[in-house]
């Protein structure tokens, strides 16, 4: 008997379906989508009108997938340092020490840039239940 591949229910209605539950909402994921290319990568400089309906269903198994990745590395970071509070710092080390985080290398600043006066956790000052805050560029 054929085992059903993980990702095997994304487009066929399964949990992380288009009209199932998920982890990150995608009329969010659809307006980063419409926004970040209209940036004028696209050479007309229109920018996309129409997404699929199933692109946003990806972008978010995307997401969650690049998330736990991220938040694996941090933890080992946070048990590296005999802790069992994952920090800001553990992130930024979990980017620096692993090639798949290359392109955040430039995202994360380092801890003596550190300003905004909290205790180092990360969504620590950013409210309850919301993301810490970034600058412009949207470097933390």
């Amino acid at each position: 008997m054929r085992l059903a591949r993980p990702y095997s229910g994304v487009f066929r209605g399964g949990a992380t379906a288009r009209t199932g539950p998920h982890a990150l909402p995608l009329a969010r994921i659809k307006k980063i989508m419409k926004r970040s290319a209209g940036d004028g990568s696209g050479g007309d400089g229109a920018g996309a009108r129409m997404i699929s309906g199933e692109a946003p269903v990806v972008f978010s198994r995307a997401c969650e997938l690049f998330v736990v990745e991220l938040t694996r590395a941090a933890w080992a970071a946070t048990l590296e340092g005999k802790r069992r509070t994952l920090h800001r710092e553990d992130v930024a080390q979990a980017v620096r020490d692993t090639d798949l985080f290359d392109f955040l290398v430039d995202v994360i600043k380092d801890d003596a840039g550190h300003e905004d006066g909290g205790d180092g956790v990360v969504g620590a000052g950013g409210g309850e239940g919301r993301a810490p805050a970034c600058d412009d560029d949207g470097a933390l």
